[in-house]
């Protein structure tokens, strides 16, 4: 199949996170395995999900080294969203393809498996690898699994192409993922007894602030990378429920917030910074109006960041092929720096725009699969 047949059969499988990839994941399975390859794929706890990972040998049957091409198979909603098409049913228009996942990030991996006749004829001498994870778009859960298995294989790969949508330009940088989920426990009581109750809400919601104080703290004073479409870390509080009636002090209140940080801004310092604030100040605050009050903090999860260098082979392969030598960093975050974090140099460089991701009449342009097709065949063709 070509390309856009292939485009059109992966996007008419529903893969939003909250469903199960089996059906492409075992699509693709059967695919390569008609190509006379060997995927093997790597399930969930649940058996719901899988990754899948495939090696195409080089000439001379070497399987180590070569490298990798990684997409994830999973895309978010449409709920809610207002559609002029099918958004399960690819539609051409104007050279642009229509449908949910085209671009983030189906379009990379229809062209990667419509090029692997073109790939396995070649006489490369080291190998090529196709890695799917699932679960990207909720925090990147599946490759983690992939890339555990992948070294109690002992397989070794020596560089890495993430194709999220770039517009076939490299990305050698992004922000970091981490996810928290909060709760706060406090005392129920009738509200005209205030003094016997303990609010949860309230207490959350000053946690909260605290949080958007050091959100404007670094919006305002850095660190700041100014290679970033968004210069500097950035924090918010994005969902949040608490209380049973108007008339009861609540006893209980859950959010959760996310921040994204420079890969120079570690993690675990900022999230030090709230905790410390929670055991220092809000808790003992709480603890003087009913002493079992508590609040507890959770990393539901996250995902490394991205920084590569610039001496990586991978970097400056991509570099070559894109004849773009721009320092191009993003706030949105991808898979790469999973693969980084065992050892595996990475870039970002993919179909489409970031820009239409997520939205209602998602589209990547036929163009940039073009682009991408030959981008492909010149990496391929350098093993």
């Amino acid at each position: 199949m070509n390309t856009l047949a292939w485009l059109d059969r992966l996007t008419a499988i529903d893969t939003t996170s909250r469903n199960s990839n089996l059906g492409l994941i075992e699509t693709v399975r059967d695919a390569l395995r008609g190509h006379g390859l060997d995927p093997w794929l790597n399930l969930n706890a649940e058996g719901t999900k899988a990754n899948l990972f495939c090696t195409l040998p080089a000439q001379d049957g070497a399987t180590q080294g070569g490298i990798a091409l990684s997409g994830h198979t999973d895309v978010v909603p449409v709920d809610g969203q207002n559609w002029a098409t099918d958004p399960f049913k690819l539609t051409e228009k104007d050279g642009k393809l229509y449908a949910r996942g085209s671009c983030d990030m189906k379009g990379f991996i229809a062209t990667a498996l419509a090029l692997v006749p073109d790939f396995m004829a070649q006489p490369r001498s080291k190998p090529l690898h196709l890695a799917l994870s699932y679960d990207e778009e909720v925090f990147c859960l599946g490759a983690p699994f992939l890339l555990a298995e992948l070294r109690e294989r002992g397989i070794r790969v020596d560089g890495c192409v993430v194709g999220e949508p770039t517009s076939m330009k490299p990305v050698v940088a992004h922000k970091g993922l981490n996810l928290y989920r909060c709760r706060v426990h406090g005392r129920a009581a009738h509200s005209s007894l205030t003094p016997q109750g303990c609010n949860a809400i309230e207490y959350a919601a000053r946690l909260i602030c605290h949080i958007r104080d050091l959100a404007d703290a670094w919006r305002a004073e850095g660190p700041f990378d100014e290679h970033y479409d968004v210069p500097y870390t950035t924090i918010t509080t994005n969902q949040i429920s608490g209380g049973i009636a108007v008339n009861t002090i609540p006893e209980a209140c859950e959010f959760s917030y996310e921040f994204r940080n420079l890969p120079l801004q570690p993690w675990e310092g900022i999230q030090q910074r709230i905790e410390r604030y929670v055991q220092d100040d809000l808790l003992p605050r709480m603890q003087r109006e009913f002493p079992a009050a508590r609040i507890d903090i959770e990393r539901a999860s996250g995902a490394p960041g991205l920084e590569a260098s610039e001496q990586a082979a991978i970097t400056q392969l991509v570099r070559a092929l894109t004849q773009d030598q721009s320092v191009r960093k993003v706030a949105y975050g991808t898979e790469a720096g999973l693969f980084q974090g065992i050892g595996i140099p990475t870039v970002v460089c993919g179909p489409g725009s970031i820009e239409q991701a997520h939205k209602p009449d998602e589209f990547v342009e036929a163009d940039q699969l073009v682009q991408c097709e030959k981008f492909l065949r010149q990496l391929a063709a350098t093993l």
